[in-house]
């Protein structure tokens, strides 16, 4: 039970970690990397920002490792954490939202519509400066709200 609340809690907290590395290094720093992902017809089925994929795997992988050299402890289920984020920022954001693959076409329920409608504001600037809603699966109650 403890590792199951361990792997919720990681779930969780990586929304936070995810806006705060998106706004202040994707959109800082880093932008050299993020740049790409901003310009509108991007023609090239792999972004530099996709190096930020990189960037969260090699915790997860390592928790992995360190997590069960000899038995599996708490750091297996942080990365476990980490792991189930990454997979549900690549379904809502490369899949749905980008349609970088085209799975999830016509979907029509109102969470997904407000997810889709406060990356597409984020989007909307086109520059490293002055952009909003730089979360992913958790944005401001008016997006949801204006699709229900």
């Amino acid at each position: 039970m403890i590792y199951a609340l361990i792997t919720l809690g990681v779930f969780i907290t990586m929304e936070g970690v995810t806006w705060c590395t998106h706004k202040y290094v994707m959109h800082g720093f880093g932008w050299f990397l993020h740049e790409d992902h901003h310009e509108p017809g991007y023609p090239h089925v792999f972004e530099k920002n996709d190096a930020f994929f990189i960037v969260f795997a090699i915790p997860s992988m390592l928790l992995f490792l360190f997590g069960t050299y000899t038995e599996y402890t708490f750091m297996f289920f942080i990365g476990l954490g980490i792991l189930l984020y990454g997979l549900a920022y690549f379904l809502i954001h490369d899949v749905l939202i980008h349609q970088r693959f085209k799975w999830f076409k016509r979907t029509n329920n109102w969470y997904f519509k407000g997810l889709r409608k406060a990356h597409k504001v984020h989007h909307k600037n086109m520059g490293k400066e002055d952009s909003q809603c730089f979360g992913m699966l958790f944005v401001p109650l008016k997006y949801f709200k204006e699709q229900m």
